[in-house]
């Protein structure tokens, strides 16, 4: 193998390894610009939570709207499916979600309640 060849073998290689570190930046920057235009486009929506209840299985709140318009939707998710479980009454700016009840908490309180007796 000759020096030329050598040379542009290496060169080739450089080029490879160049395009491939700059690729995720690359993907970072279009999918930015994509976002951006749904943003202009007026179409608003930011994940507030979500909680994995089953393998594959999510329960997320999603606030959806711009201004007064604001909707904040519970939205049950799984690999194949997604279904809107509650459509929360109020603007979502008006009131803060609040945090769920620990659920340690709840178990005591509703053993407080129940009458059977506890073995």
């Amino acid at each position: 193998m000759d020096n030329a060849s050598l040379t542009s073998s290496l060169l080739a290689l450089l080029l490879m390894i160049g395009a491939l570190a700059a690729l995720p930046w690359l993907l970072k920057r279009w999918q930015q610009r994509q976002q951006g235009r749904h943003a202009a486009s007026g179409v608003s929506a930011q994940v507030l939570a979500s909680v994995a209840v089953g393998p594959n299985q999510r329960v997320v709140t999603v606030e959806v709207g711009q201004g007064s318009t604001k909707t904040c939707l519970v939205l049950g998710v799984t690999a194949h499916n997604i279904h809107c479980l509650h459509v929360l009454g109020q603007p979502a700016g008006s009131q803060p979600v609040a945090a769920p009840p620990d659920f340690a908490v709840t178990m005591a309180q509703l053993r407080k309640d129940d009458p059977t007796p506890q073995p």
